[in-house]
């Protein structure tokens, strides 16, 4: 089965990959260029332009509807045609792991609201659901992002480690914590127990 399209909150719209997002996407990237640089990886060039924002959401269609990676952008609930963030399960295996990274953004404007916490309760809810069915949601923050820290923690994620130099963000190689969240009601499939008792 594949994710749902869209996911509903009380106050938000999380909205899979659709062409018709490309606007609003670029809109999002320009208002939050400096406000993300900290936080992000360099921008490839031309990535401040439609075009490129509409072969990414064509990229992320397609892992959507393969199942390897996970992608929904964040809209008001009464103001749909504007995006405000985005939420991202990327490095999705299946096995004997059966886990994915979790990514996330959010509009300065809209920091400290709570809307982060309401998205990702919706996506986790997601990702832990039969649908998708994730044994574990893995997470790598700066330490100094005391924001997103926070948000991990009132979520329920644990601390697990510190990955040095993790990614090139902002100038230079940064460490990451390192966070992750089980699915407390994961289910084992069939074919893992029969093989079990094979063995046995």
């Amino acid at each position: 089965m594949t994710a749902a399209e869209r996911l509903d909150t009380p106050r938000l719209r999380l909205q899979a990959p659709s062409a018709g997002l490309a606007p609003a996407l670029l809109s999002f990237h320009q208002r939050n260029a400096a406000h993300l640089a900290p936080w992000d990886p360099p921008a490839p060039p031309g990535f401040l332009t439609l075009s490129t924002q509409a072969l990414r959401i064509e990229q992320a269609r397609l892992a959507f509807d393969r199942g390897e990676a996970l992608r929904w952008w964040l809209q008001p609930a009464d103001d749909p045609l504007r995006i405000i963030g985005v939420v991202g399960l990327s490095q999705i295996a299946r096995g004997a792991f059966h886990s994915a990274v979790l990514g996330y953004a959010i509009d300065a404007a809209h920091q400290g609201r709570g809307l982060m916490t309401e998205a990702l309760q919706a996506v986790l809810a997601e990702a832990f659901a039969e649908r998708v069915h994730l044994h574990r949601v893995q997470a790598a923050v700066r330490p100094e992002n005391q924001r997103s820290v926070a948000v991990l923690q009132r979520l329920g994620f644990e601390a697990i480690g510190l990955a040095r130099d993790y990614l090139f963000i902002d100038g230079a190689w940064r460490d990451h914590g390192l966070w992750q969240r089980l699915n407390p009601v994961f289910s084992v499939p069939l074919d893992w127990r029969q093989a079990s008792d094979s063995a046995g």
